[in-house]
């Protein structure tokens, strides 16, 4: 008896003839060109992860600021879309993953037709009307031998991660706006109290050079300069009821309310905030921002897109089958001898497109490529963001320190002109000048405390404002 020859299952068969075909649509020589700067913070220092730590107004004991924020993360309507998109990408990742299972459907159907009678249909029904009546379970699956649908799924949890990052970045960013608002308005309502008490000692310092122009001590020009200072000080004041009821306004809005609802809000400018920045602040920080991780998620999912892009050049192979009944009329409709039913392999490959699966696949590698680049620039910005911020803290501690010695050689020069005043020492306008020198020290002294407090709280930001990405990361790893 001859051996029987080795015959390979017919579908081995056709697979390797398939994969032998798809070298004639093959995706060689499409590579991404932007390089990743995940180097700069791939040294992360874990002393720091929980600096600044989540909802970190709450320590600068202020109540009515941390009040004013928690309702603006609550109400505000940039808020509120940013949650919207943070669901429709789930849902999109949601859709994605039904790829991945089988899928189960019903249909029925009732026609009535005449059946022609030289057709293909024969008697005893060919010449007649009747009712042709089908009902079928159809089953589909798409078995993902090359990952297309598992990389389509990484790349919508990629998106969702990234949008639930953007939310938190939006967060964060309201938070620091908010918090600087206030600040800024303290800041205001402080310059305005002082420029009141100036208008005071303009006002006195305008008598008194009446009564010595009077006395002809002091010429027309020594008292024309003394009298138009005072309406020059009142319209500072005018402009500084100004400010102070746009950054009232501002802080409504991003607050989600109407322009009037705070307008009684009259904070105090602060000697500092309670919140002790870390000695040293490790490149590595910049992962705990929402921005540069929403940045590294879209790159995530943008490599996921190409791979499932690649995996397009590869078989499709899809398992079907269905059940049911099909018959002509009504009556034995549901009978088992009209039961129909069937199964099957379906696959598919693509052979000579035109170019339209290299053109795909390139598309998604400049994708990516702008994602990358997207990230660098994101990163590179925080780095220029958290630099700018120490810089501006440090040279703020050395104004400060040399505005303070100031201040206070402004405060003996006033004590001591008071007391020559009282000593019969030395005149009235002699005290009322030092006043004035001491006034102006006062203001540069609240420019420069209110400058390092904005800048502490723009350094909170620029580390992220107390962003940690482990809801994001549990849900890019699903």
């Amino acid at each position: 008896m001859r051996p029987t020859a080795y015959r390979p299952p017919a579908l081995a068969v056709l697979l390797a003839a398939l994969l032998a075909l798809g070298g004639c649509a093959n995706y060689a020589g499409i590579v991404p060109e932007v390089r990743q700067l995940d180097e700069l913070v791939a040294n992360a220092t874990r002393g720091f992860d929980a600096w600044p730590e989540e909802g970190w107004w709450h320590r600068l004991n202020d109540p009515q600021l941390a009040a004013l924020i928690d309702t603006a993360l609550a109400d505000n309507p940039g808020l509120q879309a940013a949650s919207a998109r943070v669901r429709r990408a789930e849902a999109l990742a949601g859709n994605a993953e039904s790829a991945l299972w089988p899928s189960l459907g019903a249909s029925t159907s009732n026609t009535r037709e005449r059946f022609s009678e030289h057709g293909m249909i024969p008697p005893p029904y060919a010449g007649t009307t009747r009712s042709i009546n089908e009902l079928q379970l159809l089953g589909q699956w798409e078995i993902d031998f090359f990952g297309k649908n598992r990389a389509t799924l990484r790349a919508a949890l990629g998106e969702a991660a990234a949008a639930a990052a953007d939310r938190q970045a939006a967060r964060h960013l309201l938070a620091a706006n908010i918090a600087r608002g206030y600040l800024n308005l303290a800041r205001l309502i402080a310059q305005r109290d002082l420029a009141g008490e100036r208008q005071r000692q303009r006002s006195e310092f305008a008598e008194l050079v009446q009564r010595r122009f009077a006395a002809g001590i002091d010429t027309g020009i020594a008292l024309e300069a003394a009298t138009g200072a005072i309406p020059e000080n009142a319209r500072d004041i005018a402009a500084f009821e100004e400010q102070i009821g746009s950054a009232r306004h501002l802080l409504a809005a991003l607050a989600g309310k109407t322009p009037e609802a705070i307008d009684s809000l009259a904070p105090t400018l602060p000697e500092n905030i309670a919140i002790d920045l870390p000695e040293t602040l490790p490149a590595g920080l910049l992962a705990h921002r929402a921005d540069v991780t929403a940045a590294r998620r879209r790159v995530e999912a943008a490599l996921n897109t190409t791979d499932a892009t690649k995996a397009m050049f590869y078989p499709n192979v899809n398992l079907r089958g269905f059940t049911g009944f099909s018959a002509i009329g009504l009556d034995q409709w549901l009978d088992t001898a009209n039961r129909q039913s069937g199964i099957g392999l379906a696959l598919s490959l693509p052979v000579f497109d035109a170019g339209r699966l290299r053109s795909l696949y390139r598309v998604s590698t400049a994708n990516l490529d702008e994602a990358v680049a997207a990230y660098n620039g994101t990163l590179l910005e925080a780095l220029r963001d958290v630099a700018d911020q120490l810089t501006t803290l440090a040279a703020l501690d050395h104004q400060i320190a040399h505005q303070q010695a100031t201040l206070q050689s402004a405060e003996r020069n006033f004590r001591l002109a008071d007391q020559r005043y009282r000593a019969d020492i030395a005149d009235r306008l002699s005290v009322l000048n030092a006043e004035a020198g001491l006034i102006n020290q006062r203001r540069a002294a609240i420019d420069l405390q209110a400058r390092r407090l904005d800048t502490r709280i723009r350094l909170i930001h620029a580390l992220g404002g107390g962003f940690s990405d482990a809801p994001a990361a549990a849900l890019a790893r699903q």
